[in-house]
Protein backbone atom coordinates (compact mmCIF):
# COMPACT_ATOMS: atom_id res chain seq x y z
CA UNK A 1 0.00 0.00 0.00
CA UNK A 2 1.35 3.48 -0.66
CA UNK A 3 0.23 6.30 1.57
CA UNK A 4 -1.42 9.06 -0.34
CA UNK A 5 -1.27 11.31 2.97
CA UNK A 6 1.50 11.35 5.39
CA UNK A 7 1.56 13.43 8.75
CA UNK A 8 4.93 13.79 10.42
CA UNK A 9 5.66 15.33 13.59
CA UNK A 10 3.18 17.57 13.53
CA UNK A 11 2.36 20.62 16.16
CA UNK A 12 -0.33 22.74 17.09
CA UNK A 13 -0.69 25.27 19.90
CA UNK A 14 -3.18 27.78 20.81
CA UNK A 15 -1.63 30.40 22.82
CA UNK A 16 -0.18 28.38 26.22
CA UNK A 17 -2.57 25.24 25.31
CA UNK A 18 -0.72 22.35 22.69
CA UNK A 19 -3.18 20.93 20.90
CA UNK A 20 -1.25 18.67 18.70
CA UNK A 21 1.73 17.34 20.58
CA UNK A 22 3.77 15.59 17.11
CA UNK A 23 1.25 13.65 15.47
CA UNK A 24 2.54 11.20 13.09
CA UNK A 25 0.26 8.93 10.87
CA UNK A 26 -0.22 8.13 7.34
CA UNK A 27 -3.24 7.46 5.12
CA UNK A 28 -3.39 4.48 2.38
CA UNK A 29 -4.10 5.30 -0.52
CA UNK A 30 -7.83 3.54 -1.40
CA UNK A 31 -8.35 2.93 2.35
CA UNK A 32 -11.04 4.64 4.41
CA UNK A 33 -9.67 5.40 7.75
CA UNK A 34 -11.15 6.85 10.77
CA UNK A 35 -10.07 8.81 13.37
CA UNK A 36 -11.09 8.69 16.66
CA UNK A 37 -10.77 9.97 20.31
CA UNK A 38 -12.56 11.78 23.32
CA UNK A 39 -14.01 15.41 22.54
CA UNK A 40 -10.60 17.44 23.01
CA UNK A 41 -8.25 15.09 21.93
CA UNK A 42 -7.25 17.24 18.51
CA UNK A 43 -9.21 15.54 15.89
CA UNK A 44 -10.87 18.33 14.36
CA UNK A 45 -7.68 20.78 14.94
CA UNK A 46 -5.72 17.70 13.33
CA UNK A 47 -8.22 18.03 10.14
CA UNK A 48 -8.03 21.60 10.35
CA UNK A 49 -4.24 21.43 9.58
CA UNK A 50 -4.12 18.89 6.92
CA UNK A 51 -7.10 21.01 5.21
CA UNK A 52 -5.27 24.43 5.72
CA UNK A 53 -7.78 26.07 7.44
CA UNK A 54 -4.96 26.38 10.96
CA UNK A 55 -1.03 26.21 9.98
CA UNK A 56 1.01 24.03 11.87
CA UNK A 57 3.46 25.05 14.32
CA UNK A 58 5.74 22.33 13.40
CA UNK A 59 6.08 19.05 11.81
CA UNK A 60 5.02 18.29 7.98
CA UNK A 61 2.35 17.31 6.02
CA UNK A 62 2.86 15.35 2.83
CA UNK A 63 0.12 14.52 -0.17
CA UNK A 64 1.21 12.14 -3.06
CA UNK A 65 5.15 12.47 -1.94
CA UNK A 66 4.58 16.03 -2.28
CA UNK A 67 5.56 18.88 0.48
CA UNK A 68 1.96 20.76 1.00
CA UNK A 69 2.28 21.61 4.89
CA UNK A 70 0.88 24.96 5.07
CA UNK A 71 -0.61 25.19 2.14
CA UNK A 72 -4.21 27.68 1.45
CA UNK A 73 -7.10 25.56 1.16
CA UNK A 74 -7.80 26.38 -2.36
CA UNK A 75 -4.69 25.27 -3.18
CA UNK A 76 -5.15 21.90 -1.43
CA UNK A 77 -8.33 21.33 -3.35
CA UNK A 78 -7.04 21.94 -6.57
CA UNK A 79 -4.50 19.10 -5.68
CA UNK A 80 -6.81 17.26 -5.15
CA UNK A 81 -7.65 16.86 -1.36
CA UNK A 82 -11.20 18.43 -0.42
CA UNK A 83 -13.44 18.18 2.98
CA UNK A 84 -16.68 17.77 4.55
CA UNK A 85 -18.30 19.43 7.84
CA UNK A 86 -19.89 17.93 10.62
CA UNK A 87 -22.32 20.83 9.67
CA UNK A 88 -23.08 20.83 6.24
CA UNK A 89 -22.07 24.14 3.99
CA UNK A 90 -24.30 24.25 1.31
CA UNK A 91 -25.32 27.04 -0.93
CA UNK A 92 -28.89 27.06 0.75
CA UNK A 93 -31.05 28.84 -2.10
CA UNK A 94 -29.13 26.55 -4.92
CA UNK A 95 -30.44 23.29 -5.88
CA UNK A 96 -28.84 20.13 -5.37
CA UNK A 97 -27.49 20.31 -9.26
CA UNK A 98 -26.63 23.61 -9.23
CA UNK A 99 -24.56 23.05 -5.56
CA UNK A 100 -22.52 20.21 -7.20
CA UNK A 101 -22.01 22.26 -10.37
CA UNK A 102 -19.81 25.18 -8.52
CA UNK A 103 -17.65 22.51 -7.11
CA UNK A 104 -17.19 21.72 -11.51
CA UNK A 105 -13.29 22.77 -11.74
CA UNK A 106 -13.01 22.83 -15.79
CA UNK A 107 -15.40 25.47 -17.10
CA UNK A 108 -13.54 27.57 -19.03
CA UNK A 109 -17.08 30.20 -18.65
CA UNK A 110 -15.85 31.00 -15.26
CA UNK A 111 -13.12 33.19 -16.84
CA UNK A 112 -13.79 36.73 -17.56
CA UNK A 113 -12.03 36.76 -20.87
CA UNK A 114 -13.60 33.48 -21.99
CA UNK A 115 -17.44 33.93 -20.82
CA UNK A 116 -18.70 36.11 -23.72
CA UNK A 117 -17.79 33.05 -26.14
CA UNK A 118 -20.31 30.66 -25.29
CA UNK A 119 -19.15 28.11 -28.36
CA UNK A 120 -15.74 27.77 -26.27
CA UNK A 121 -17.17 26.76 -23.30
CA UNK A 122 -20.75 25.29 -23.52
CA UNK A 123 -18.70 21.88 -24.12
CA UNK A 124 -17.24 21.78 -20.51
CA UNK A 125 -20.83 22.96 -19.46
CA UNK A 126 -22.54 20.33 -21.01
CA UNK A 127 -19.77 18.06 -19.29
CA UNK A 128 -20.55 19.29 -16.23
CA UNK A 129 -23.86 18.69 -16.23
CA UNK A 130 -23.61 15.09 -17.14
CA UNK A 131 -21.44 14.63 -14.63
CA UNK A 132 -23.60 15.79 -12.13
CA UNK A 133 -26.41 13.83 -13.20
CA UNK A 134 -23.84 10.08 -12.82
CA UNK A 135 -23.14 12.03 -9.39
CA UNK A 136 -26.63 12.47 -8.96
CA UNK A 137 -27.76 8.96 -9.57
CA UNK A 138 -24.91 6.72 -7.37
CA UNK A 139 -25.68 8.89 -4.14
CA UNK A 140 -29.52 8.02 -5.17
CA UNK A 141 -30.56 12.39 -4.86
CA UNK A 142 -32.46 12.22 -8.59
CA UNK A 143 -35.59 12.27 -6.83
CA UNK A 144 -34.49 15.91 -4.79
CA UNK A 145 -32.16 16.84 -7.46
CA UNK A 146 -34.64 20.30 -8.48
CA UNK A 147 -34.79 20.80 -4.52
CA UNK A 148 -33.20 23.54 -2.77
CA UNK A 149 -30.73 22.99 -0.04
CA UNK A 150 -32.68 24.33 2.21
CA UNK A 151 -35.83 22.19 1.85
CA UNK A 152 -32.72 18.55 2.45
CA UNK A 153 -33.15 16.55 5.25
CA UNK A 154 -29.58 16.57 7.09
CA UNK A 155 -28.86 13.41 5.39
CA UNK A 156 -29.39 14.43 2.38
CA UNK A 157 -27.18 18.01 3.40
CA UNK A 158 -24.26 15.42 3.97
CA UNK A 159 -24.58 13.25 0.56
CA UNK A 160 -24.45 16.67 -1.39
CA UNK A 161 -21.32 17.49 0.51
CA UNK A 162 -20.33 14.29 -0.73
CA UNK A 163 -21.63 14.74 -4.77
CA UNK A 164 -19.42 18.31 -4.48
CA UNK A 165 -16.37 16.46 -3.45
CA UNK A 166 -16.90 14.02 -6.45
CA UNK A 167 -17.33 16.79 -9.05
CA UNK A 168 -14.12 18.38 -7.61
CA UNK A 169 -12.67 15.00 -8.57
CA UNK A 170 -11.08 14.67 -5.25
CA UNK A 171 -8.69 11.89 -4.62
CA UNK A 172 -8.49 12.58 -0.66
CA UNK A 173 -12.00 13.26 1.17
CA UNK A 174 -11.56 14.31 5.17
CA UNK A 175 -15.24 14.17 6.75
CA UNK A 176 -15.67 15.33 10.08
CA UNK A 177 -18.45 13.33 11.57
CA UNK A 178 -20.48 12.26 8.33
CA UNK A 179 -23.49 10.37 10.25
CA UNK A 180 -23.39 12.91 13.51
CA UNK A 181 -27.34 13.78 14.00
CA UNK A 182 -28.74 11.12 11.57
CA UNK A 183 -30.76 7.57 12.30
CA UNK A 184 -29.31 4.41 12.69
CA UNK A 185 -30.51 3.48 9.12
CA UNK A 186 -29.56 6.52 7.59
CA UNK A 187 -26.21 6.59 9.16
CA UNK A 188 -25.81 2.73 7.95
CA UNK A 189 -26.91 4.07 3.94
CA UNK A 190 -24.55 7.52 4.29
CA UNK A 191 -21.73 4.35 4.93
CA UNK A 192 -22.26 2.19 2.87
CA UNK A 193 -22.33 4.63 0.42
CA UNK A 194 -18.93 5.74 1.07
CA UNK A 195 -17.89 2.71 0.58
CA UNK A 196 -19.16 2.13 -3.02
CA UNK A 197 -17.72 4.75 -3.69
CA UNK A 198 -14.27 4.07 -2.30
CA UNK A 199 -14.54 0.77 -4.22
CA UNK A 200 -15.57 1.46 -7.24
CA UNK A 201 -13.95 5.62 -7.72
CA UNK A 202 -11.02 4.71 -5.70
CA UNK A 203 -11.58 7.71 -3.38
CA UNK A 204 -9.33 7.55 -0.33
CA UNK A 205 -11.64 8.66 2.87
CA UNK A 206 -9.95 9.93 6.33
CA UNK A 207 -13.52 10.47 8.66
CA UNK A 208 -14.03 11.58 11.97
CA UNK A 209 -16.50 9.42 13.54
CA UNK A 210 -17.79 8.85 16.95
CA UNK A 211 -20.69 6.78 16.28
CA UNK A 212 -18.39 3.19 16.16
CA UNK A 213 -20.43 1.26 16.72
CA UNK A 214 -22.01 2.17 12.90
CA UNK A 215 -18.60 3.26 11.27
CA UNK A 216 -16.06 0.76 12.36
CA UNK A 217 -17.40 -1.86 10.32
CA UNK A 218 -17.17 0.02 6.93
CA UNK A 219 -13.63 1.23 7.83
CA UNK A 220 -10.02 -0.53 6.92
CA UNK A 221 -7.83 1.47 9.55
CA UNK A 222 -8.31 2.72 12.32
CA UNK A 223 -6.27 5.75 14.67
CA UNK A 224 -7.02 6.69 18.21
CA UNK A 225 -6.09 10.08 19.67
CA UNK A 226 -5.56 11.69 23.39
CA UNK A 227 -4.08 14.44 24.03
CA UNK A 228 -3.22 15.75 21.67
CA UNK A 229 -1.16 12.45 19.95
CA UNK A 230 -2.12 9.09 18.48
CA UNK A 231 -2.05 6.37 20.52
CA UNK A 232 -2.58 3.21 19.23
CA UNK A 233 -3.08 2.33 15.44
CA UNK A 234 -4.58 -0.70 13.05
CA UNK A 235 -7.32 -2.69 12.35
CA UNK A 236 -10.49 -2.04 14.53
CA UNK A 237 -10.58 -4.81 16.47
CA UNK A 238 -6.58 -4.34 17.33
CA UNK A 239 -7.20 -0.73 18.28
CA UNK A 240 -10.49 -1.37 19.78
CA UNK A 241 -9.05 -3.86 22.44
CA UNK A 242 -5.71 -1.79 23.24
CA UNK A 243 -5.54 -1.11 27.15
CA UNK A 244 -4.92 2.85 26.06
CA UNK A 245 -8.01 3.47 24.02
CA UNK A 246 -10.05 1.08 26.48
CA UNK A 247 -8.64 3.78 29.49
CA UNK A 248 -9.96 6.91 27.33
CA UNK A 249 -13.71 5.33 26.57
CA UNK A 250 -13.68 3.67 30.03
CA UNK A 251 -11.24 4.95 32.52
CA UNK A 252 -9.58 2.96 34.83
Amino acid sequence: MTGILEVENVTKSFGEFAVLNGVDMQVEKGNITILIGPNGSGKSTLINVITGLEKPDGGRILFEGQDVTGWAPHRLFDAGIARTFQIPHLFQKLTVAENLLTAWRKNPGESFVRAPFKNQWIKEEEEATDRAAQVIHSLNLDKVWGSRASDLSGGQMKLVEVGRALMSGAKLLLMDEPVAGVNPSLANYILSKLRELNKEMGVTFLIIEHRLDIALQYVDCVYAMSGGRIIAEGVPEKVLNDPRVVEIYLGR
